[in-house]
């Protein structure tokens, strides 16, 4: 965040806190006053139910009165020199705030990781190996490419971004059909080195590639990239890897494949689709000149973007139809298209400790708050519907929403509550899908498709639905890691002979045995099911390899290559805790899972264990040379 305003502007402050967060206000009132009423009632805020930031923290007025009143005084006298009188709480008084914070516990092991998120403890950062030979090649210029572009400059080690679009972004790049948007909160979804003021609690598509474009420019990433470039080998050799885009070459000393997880468009092979009179698409490639009034669309696909697209359009085209394969769990969350006052990004700016603690509070309710929830329980008496007592309350929450909001249609609510455990798929929020498919001209069909034809989609059940349009929602090939791309490493082995078709692994879903100076982000078993920011993941990844690539050359040494033994020890871990979670509940179908039955996109692991498993490389894991 830039500087602070000093002296700060008393009448605004006076003004922006109507707007504050009060949870987040107590926790910087406490900071900059050390008075411990700040952390008892009243002023300890109540838990609410769902996703919201609860920024009334459940106080009546007159206590939020207070504590606004009393935060302006304490900020006012900090702005005039007063020192902060808590700066740099002890680990135990840490662990009172956080847990009075979100009210409610908040275990041991967050206190270091927010400790240095919060400052307390900086990040040490890479050695520094300015000089050396070091030369890293990264294939992606996304949010994965762009951390470890950022950590590579911070050792001093020079890299080369290959990206085959003609702009940094990834997948945001790509997205761009209507209603597109992040489902993380925007102040968790962005970087820890690159604040943002956004507009929206949710960050929409055009924001996004804009605040990354930012981010290339602040740190001079596009100076560094070569756009247009579509990798097809990465090939290890001689102690370098060289990596090959039609007749062109490039050598480096270690490579990131920063490709991401959903990059290839699942385009499903559906009888009579080459046939369609129409206009047809996958939403990675919406046309924007298409006009959809008084058209018949058709809408394949029920999942995250269908659930983006479908409310977007709706009431432009004379008829939606919306084919659905399987319902999805849909959480409530009010602020979904609720922006923000100005006064926020204000308060972000000005008020010390104020960010900090309002992306804490966001980290807790969207990263792991849930994931004891989805461990299955082998006495729960109902493991058809859910997993253990916890998952069962999270199904009764939900099914309440889809209820309020489908009353009076019966037809619908059949065949919109899941037969499945909640987080058994990807958990979506609640943008309007139910009040769109209330709409008289939209209709849901929860039938498969079984072809396509000149006019129109026949479903499994031999229904015919017209269309002049269809709009294939069909979701990304997530198991086919690095699907584009020969990856060949030691004595010339191919990647994906290793692989096979659809069982990627790796030691903490980035380092290969056989593949030296090789490093995969967003690879095997490290997408965040459970919901959460993968930027946070993503800089875990990229400090993780860069401290690896900068000891050894500190060191003087070359390569690094991960020990076969510790490899498979860790992708023994990852699948034995996966056959106790939701994701290996037989209830449903998932991309999450291999054809035999193996979790292979993701992470069994809490965020925090993921970050400390990651803080910090251990040599001893790798031969190194």
């Amino acid at each position: 965040m830039p500087e602070p305003e000093r002296p700060i502007d008393t009448d605004r402050l006076r003004t922006a806190v109507g707007s504050a967060n009060l949870p987040t206000l107590a926790m910087v009132t406490f900071q900059l006053t050390g008075d411990e009423r700040w952390l008892a009632d009243p002023f300890r805020p109540r838990r609410a139910p769902g996703l919201g930031p609860n920024d009334s923290g459940g106080f009546d007025e007159p206590t939020a009165a207070e504590l606004r009143c009393s935060a302006v005084e304490a900020i006012t006298e900090w702005s005039g020199g007063r020192p902060p009188a808590v700066p740099e709480p002890e680990p135990d008084l840490l662990r009172r705030m956080l847990s009075t914070a979100v009210a409610e516990e908040v275990p041991d092991d967050y206190v270091r990781l927010m400790r240095e998120e919060m400052g307390i403890e900086p990040d040490p950062g890479p050695v520094r190996v300015d000089g050396t030979a070091q030369h890293v090649l990264i294939i992606g210029a996304g949010v994965c490419g762009i951390a470890a572009a950022v950590r590579l400059q911070r050792a001093g080690i020079g890299y080369t971004i290959l990206e085959r679009h003609d702009d940094v972004g990834g997948v945001w790049l790509v997205n761009d059909y209507p209603g597109a948007g992040v489902d993380t909160p925007s102040y968790l979804y962005s970087f820890s080195f690159a604040d943002h003021d956004w507009s929206t609690h949710f960050g929409k598509r055009d924001e996004m590639i804009g605040y990354l474009r930012d981010v290339a420019t602040r740190f001079a990433i596009y100076d560094r990239t070569e756009f247009g470039v579509a990798v097809q080998q990465a090939e290890w050799a001689g102690g370098r890897w060289t990596v090959r885009a039609g007749e062109r070459e490039w050598t480096g000393t270690a490579l990131v494949s920063a490709v991401g997880l959903f990059t290839n468009p699942v385009v499903p092979d559906l009888p009579g689709l080459g046939s369609f009179a129409g206009t047809a698409f996958h939403t990675t490639a919406w046309p924007h000149d298409l006009d959809l009034t008084g058209k018949r669309v058709a809408v394949v696909g029920a999942g995250a973007s269908a659930q983006q697209v479908v409310p977007a359009i709706a009431g432009k085209p004379d008829h939606l139809t919306v084919f659905q394969r399987s319902p999805q769990w849909i959480a409530p969350d009010e602020e979904y298209f609720t922006p923000f006052p100005d006064d926020v990004g204000w308060l972000m700016r000005n008020l010390p400790y104020y960010h900090r603690w309002y992306r804490f509070r966001l980290a807790w309710t969207f990263n792991d708050r849930v994931h004891p929830s989805l461990q299955i329980d082998p006495e729960w008496e109902h493991p058809d519907r859910s997993l253990n007592a916890v998952n069962d309350g999270h199904r009764r929450y939900f099914t309440r929403h889809i209820e309020s909001e489908l009353d009076g249609r019966p037809d619908l609510l059949e065949a919109s509550v899941p037969d499945y455990p909640p987080f058994g798929k990807r958990m979506l929020l609640d943008n309007g899908w139910y009040a769109t498919l209330r709409r008289d001209d939209v209709t849901l069909v929860a039938d498969g498709v079984a072809a396509v034809t000149p006019d129109g989609v026949r479903t499994t059940a031999g229904e015919h639905h017209e269309a002049d349009v269809l709009v294939l929602a069909t979701g990304f090939d997530a198991q086919h890691y690095l699907a584009d791309i020969d990856v060949r490493g030691r004595d010339g082995t191919r990647l994906h002979d290793v692989w096979g078709d659809h069982d990627a692994t790796a030691h903490l879903g980035m380092t290969v045995p056989g593949f030296p100076n090789l490093f995969l982000m967003y690879g095997p078993n490290t997408n965040a099911g459970a919901g959460g920011s993968f930027i946070f993941v993503a800089e875990s990844q990229a400090r993780y390899i860069v401290d690896l690539v900068a000891r050894i050359a500190s060191a003087g040494l070359s390569t690094v290559e991960v020990r076969g033994d510790v490899h498979d020890a860790s992708v023994a871990d990852v699948d034995s805790r996966h056959r106790r979670m939701v994701w290996s509940h037989p209830g449903m179908s998932t991309y999450y899972r291999n054809p035999a039955g193996r979790v292979v996109t993701n992470s069994p692991y809490r965020i925090v264990d993921y970050w400390a498993m990651t803080r910090e490389a251990d040599l001893a894991d790798f031969h190194v040379s």
